[in-house]
């Protein structure tokens, strides 16, 4: 009789634990990779707010992941985009019915389905060591402590450590403006909002101004009626001198390109509220004033050139980041998760020969939706015509 010999077990480590590290850290599993995901925040994360567009890449990561689907829902529906001009009058409305979700849904529901055991908070990583031609990578932390692997997976972010250790060149740039959001209530929304903007996706532009709003799963992560929240996102341009002020928060601390909610300058408060009733037609300047704790982000451009050294492989915004008018990140950093097990599942055995078929298209991907968005974001707040054909 012949002697089976079974594939022996391996090891990712993922740096990053939230929805890229999440992504990649179930879908391994899946496969019977043993997976431990090391987060460098003392706490959860599922306290940052905001809306996200539910694509089909992120429904695919549900389903793999053994989530019970049937038991939640993942988002809210909306029925028609409705464009605003900025009087209040309605410029164009059609039927496009689509479901939006909110990070908070995606995050608290994957990592329960990873669990706490391999889920390590409070880890910094400060360095990655892999001899040429090594099978085995190191992490090595802050701690003091170090973990070996047979992979491991950057999943860390626009400000990447694994990205900047093997291509420190590889930097985000700031695209010339920043998104002003919001979370308002449900039950809150003013009167002209509820009447013109409620269960549709809601757009309005003007000079140097985009705003857009739809209903997202409210607190615990609950869809039903009179529970949800108005999502609200509203691009503006700001040079980069003007950035560097907002970005200094409510305790005169620097932050490089977000403002958590509560942490936003009431100077800035009043700065939003005095745009939005010089720019945004009524119900949009509604849910704006209504909003108690704005927060901001700058809006910036990456598109790696590389993904893969040695048994090392960046993923989601640590090695691209769409702008979010494409509506991408996320479900991007979903398709590089479920394409990367596909390949780590056709060559169980070659992990190098999985980890070269995969970068080239996933590099293709992002430099894709680093023009789309680009060029979408450009037309949107400068006016400028796309300079070429996408595609």
């Amino acid at each position: 009789m012949n002697k089976v010999i079974h594939p022996r077990k391996r090891r990712a480590l993922v740096i990053g634990g939230s929805l890229g590290g999440l992504f990649a850290g179930n879908l391994l599993r899946q496969i019977g990779w043993e997976v431990d995901i090391f987060e460098r925040s003392t706490h959860d994360l599922d306290s940052r707010g905001g809306g996200i567009v539910l694509q089909p890449d992120v429904v695919e990561v549900f389903r793999r992941a053994g989530t019970e689907m049937g038991a939640i829902e993942l988002g809210v529906g909306s029925n028609y985009r409705t464009v605003l001009r900025p009087d209040g009058s309605i410029l164009s409305k059609r039927l496009a019915p689509q479901t939006q979700t909110s990070w908070s849904l995606i995050y608290t529901t994957l990592k329960a389905a990873f669990g706490e055991q391999h889920y390590h908070q409070a880890k910094t990583l400060v360095r990655i060591d892999q001899t040429p031609g090594s099978e085995k990578v190191t992490a090595h932390f802050e701690d003091g402590t170090h973990e070996v692997g047979d992979l491991l997976i950057g999943a860390d972010g626009g400000n990447s450590v694994v990205r900047q250790q093997f291509w420190p060149a590889m930097q985000p740039t700031y695209a010339g403006y920043l998104a002003w959001r919001g979370l308002l209530p449900e039950d809150q929304m003013p009167p002209a909002a509820r009447a013109m903007l409620h269960e549709d996706f809601g757009f309005a532009n003007n000079k140097g101004s985009h705003i857009l709003g739809y209903l997202v799963p409210g607190e615990h992560n609950n869809v039903l009626p009179g529970q949800r929240l108005y999502n609200w996102v509203w691009y503006r341009v700001a040079d980069e001198r003007l950035l560097a002020q907002i970005m200094t928060d409510s305790n005169g601390h620097q932050r490089q390109y977000a403002i958590p909610e509560r942490l936003l300058a009431q100077r800035w408060i009043e700065h939003l509220h005095r745009d939005a009733n010089n720019l945004l037609p009524l119900p949009f300047r509604e849910v704006v004033e209504a909003t108690k704790e704005p927060f901001a982000q700058a809006i910036r451009d990456l598109a790696s050139d590389h993904m893969v050294a040695g048994r090392v492989v960046i993923i989601g915004d640590a090695a691209s980041i769409p702008r979010p008018h494409t509506a991408a990140s996320t479900s991007k950093a979903a398709a590089n998760a479920l394409a990367l097990v596909e390949e780590l599942r056709a060559s169980p055995e070659d992990i190098s020969a999985a980890l070269a078929r995969w970068e080239p298209p996933q590099v293709a991907l992002g430099k894709y939706l680093r023009q789309q968005g680009s060029q979408t974001g450009d037309y949107l707040l400068f006016h400028r015509a796309p300079i070429a054909k996408l595609g």
